[in-house]
């Protein structure tokens, strides 16, 4: 993709009236004080995302928050469920009703999110999710409050999910 092609993206993106919307409920929800505690989630580049936005929702925004991002957690875990369940596992030992699962995949179609956020919803948890790469995918559909962002580029999904994540937050405050 070409310096163009992401400056379009970018303008296009900033101009969407749904991204608005989306924004403007996860604020509502956040403000709302129904949240008890926020669990992140997500693979790789994503999982640090979920690391930071743990650390700066706990810190900034005085919640409660989690995410299955400790290396130990993970391959014990993963060593006993399998990779697929490992995340959900976690969940039915900690998520309650009332909690929010933030769940992130660029591509929206990894087994080990999809069945957190199908956890969550057992346990009667909100889900706010961040997808990427193609519209429709199964994670865009998963949750009360999708972001997708429709490029085809790990890194530059990631971005977006990270600044979406920076200006909830610091929507909170204003």
């Amino acid at each position: 993709m070409q310096l163009a092609s992401y400056k379009e993206y970018y303008t296009k993106w900033m101009n969407d009236p749904h991204l608005e919307q989306q924004m403007q409920e996860a604020i509502t929800m956040l403000r709302t004080g129904n949240v008890k505690r926020i669990y992140f989630i997500g693979n790789g580049g994503s999982n640090s995302i979920c690391s930071h936005m743990m650390e700066d929702y706990a810190k900034i925004g005085r919640f409660r928050t989690h995410a299955f991002s400790d290396a130990a957690l993970i391959t014990c875990y993963a060593n006993d469920y399998g990779y697929e369940r490992a995340m959900a596992e976690w969940l039915k030992l900690h998520f309650e009703s009332g909690d929010l699962l933030v769940a992130i995949s660029s591509s929206g179609e990894s087994k080990n999110i999809l069945n957190a956020v199908a956890q969550a919803r057992e346990l009667g948890g909100r889900v706010l999710t961040l997808s990427g790469f193609e519209p429709g995918n199964t994670l865009s559909r998963s949750g009360d409050i999708n972001f997708l962002t429709p490029v085809r580029n790990y890194g530059i999904v990631e971005c977006f999910h990270q600044t979406i994540l920076h200006i909830i937050l610091d929507s909170l405050h204003d």
